[in-house]
């Protein structure tokens, strides 16, 4: 009877060790601009948090607020764009009281390393030299709705439009002009400094407001404790040290 209560009772245990562990898990959703400063703040939080894993899911702000919306896990939201961050809000998926934002970021127009052609300026843009330009989703992706309003601004956007080539998130946009695929694309001056070697920076844009990235806790976040350690984490002077070296600037 011992034996068999002993046998019970460690595979009880071992059987519940695996819900212990998932329990210290925090997942981050983060807008895809995000990605190689948070997979370095990542570990650092892990190291000041032991027993907490750190889980990284990267893409459109507007992707993943539909992931979220939809019931996928997730303890923590940072977004690239306000206008997400509020829908957020309205659908009471995230804790308003916590909600910060924690870095500012810059427009640019990029070009292949090897283009011939380097705009001076967004109008040049209007031109037949530039036929394919690399725009995020204005509907689900934040560079793609600052893009959208800068060129609207400047009465380009009907005839920008027509040659753009949608991109599902910044790092998408990215990439076309990595590969040369397109003549020009609107990234953050956070990713054209990724690729120094296959994308040239051409011209920063000024923005009609301000790119600010806001953060906050899930309502529903299965680790509410770590998600509001993790949001006031990304305010401490050792995370923005390291969101200063990928070029994020101060909120």
């Amino acid at each position: 009877m011992a034996t068999g209560f002993r046998r019970a009772l460690a595979l009880f245990v071992a059987s519940a060790l695996p819900v212990v562990a998932m329990a210290a898990d925090l997942t981050v959703s983060a807008a895809a601009s995000l990605t190689n400063a948070f997979r370095e703040l990542g570990p650092l939080f892990e190291a000041a948090n032991p027993g907490t894993r750190v889980q990284l899911n990267f893409g459109s702000s507007g992707g993943l607020l539909q992931q979220i919306a939809k019931g996928a896990p997730a303890d923590v939201f940072a977004s690239a764009d306000q206008e997400t961050m509020d829908q957020a809000q309205k659908q009471g998926l995230v804790q308003t009281s916590q909600r910060r934002n924690f870095v500012s970021n810059a427009l640019m127009v990029i070009v292949p390393a090897t283009a011939a052609n380097v705009p001076g300026a967004v109008t040049d843009l209007a031109g037949p030299a530039y036929a394919r330009i690399a725009i995020g989703l204005p509907a689900s992706v934040p560079v793609g709705r600052y893009t959208k309003s800068v060129l609207e601004a400047a009465n380009l956007w009907g005839a920008i439009e027509p040659k753009m080539i949608g991109a599902n998130n910044v790092r998408q946009a990215l990439d076309y002009v990595a590969r040369a695929e397109v003549d020009a694309g609107f990234v953050y001056a956070t990713d054209a400094a990724l690729m120094p070697d296959k994308v040239r920076g051409a011209l920063t844009v000024p923005a009609t407001r301000p790119i600010l990235y806001p953060v906050a806790p899930l309502a529903a976040a299965p680790n509410a404790p770590m998600a509001q350690r993790f949001v006031e984490f990304l305010a401490s002077p050792a995370a923005q040290a390291v969101l200063a070296r990928y070029g994020f600037g101060k909120p």
